[in-house]
């Protein structure tokens, strides 16, 4: 039996005709304005029996408590309430000393829960060994674990937690994203989707506010020079100013296939050239034609005659033959009837690949 399709299939329609497009600040990054990953080796305690069991750990605890005055030998603190941990953050472009961070704890151990446990402070490092933040405080796993003799049950992962504002910044790392050239000073905006146009509508719209200052270098970089009028104080202004127009994004003409979970995404300026399709016991016809459209009006001189299109498609399960196709459709109408007649997602998958290896498919095909 024919299961119905279930695949999802999104068609991206034409920002121009469906929407007034994209906020330049949605579709670009400012270049120098970034985060900075911080990484740390931690301790929890207070755990209720579901610690480590592992040397480390006592280690570490050991450490921790000599520094304190008190000696210990490992073997002496060989209780489950303990864990250590793994801490990361990221240090934003913009956090000052002593503005806090969110921070992920991992177990790195062999700990089964870390509910209820407190972070001992943590120095957080930068890939340059320098000390960043100082994380500490009772973490979260926004779950829960229960168990007896012969079952258990938990809710969301017990060994990663999370502490918000759990780290205190020592040390600020404030983004650079003001280049100096010459005497005169750039920003330089990166596209996160590359593409010739866009790149260039971006241009055009920066030029509309201050003609003769943007330059688009290639597919994914506009620089942008700030006129001399503008102070530093304005410059947050002048970034908000040249982001906030809307631009039309050109989308690519691409197919993309997940064979894994049946998922297809086709851009929207995806086309299908002259084909017939004949899928084991599935046809389908895909046909267009011109129609001429003559005012009937009697005695008078109003209306003139005009072309329009006509797509006709037919799709059908039994026994046939190709018939030609003598013009170009979208991959829209060809989705709309895969769907009427419930193809399954191998059924579309193997069309588009077929559609891809004759020529006819006007699009990128990209297998995952």
């Amino acid at each position: 039996m024919r299961t119905r399709l279930t695949v999802i299939l999104m068609i991206l329609l034409s920002v121009a005709g469906i929407c007034n497009g994209q906020r330049i600040k949605d579709i670009v990054d400012i270049q120098g304005v970034r985060g900075n990953p911080l990484t740390g080796v931690g301790l929890v305690i207070g755990l209720s029996d579901t610690g480590d069991s592992t040397l480390p750990s006592q280690q570490m605890l050991t450490n921790i408590l000599r520094d304190s005055g008190l000696v210990f030998s490992p073997t002496d603190l060989s209780g489950g309430n303990i864990a250590i941990v793994m801490v990361t953050a990221e240090l934003g472009p913009f956090a000052r000393e002593g503005s806090g961070i969110d921070v992920l704890v991992s177990s790195i151990g062999d700990a089964k829960s870390l509910l209820g446990g407190i972070l001992l402070p943590t120095p957080l490092k930068g890939l340059d060994g320098q000390v960043y933040a100082i994380s500490q405080g009772p973490i979260s796993i926004a779950g829960w674990s229960v168990s007896g003799d012969k079952a258990s049950m938990s809710k969301n992962h017990q060994t990663v937690a999370r502490i918000p504002n759990g780290a205190i910044v020592e040390r600020a790392e404030i983004a650079r994203f003001v280049e100096s050239v010459s005497g005169h000073r750039y920003i330089t905006l990166n596209l996160r989707n590359v593409d010739f146009s866009t790149a260039e509508q971006i241009g055009i719209s920066v030029n509309r506010f201050y003609p003769d200052s943007s330059l688009v270098v290639d597919a994914g970089t506009i620089r942008v020079q700030i006129p001399d009028s503008i102070d530093d104080g304005g410059i947050a202004r002048f970034i908000d100013e040249i982001t906030q127009p809307e631009v039309k994004v050109d989308v690519p003409a691409v197919v993309i296939v997940n064979e894994r979970t049946g998922t297809i995404v086709v851009g929207e300026k995806v086309g299908i050239s002259s084909v017939a399709i004949s899928q084991g016991s599935l046809i389908i016809k895909i046909k267009e034609q011109d129609l001429v459209s003559q005012p009937t009006a009697m005695f008078s001189d109003a209306g003139s005659t005009q072309v329009t299109q006509d797509t006709m498609l037919e799709v059908s399960e039994s026994d046939g033959v190709l018939i030609p196709v003598l013009k170009t459709v979208t991959v829209s109408d060809l989705a709309k009837a895969l769907n009427a007649i419930g193809a399954t997602p191998t059924d579309i998958i193997a069309i588009f690949s077929a559609l891809k290896k004759a020529g006819a498919l006007q699009a990128k095909l990209e297998i995952m």
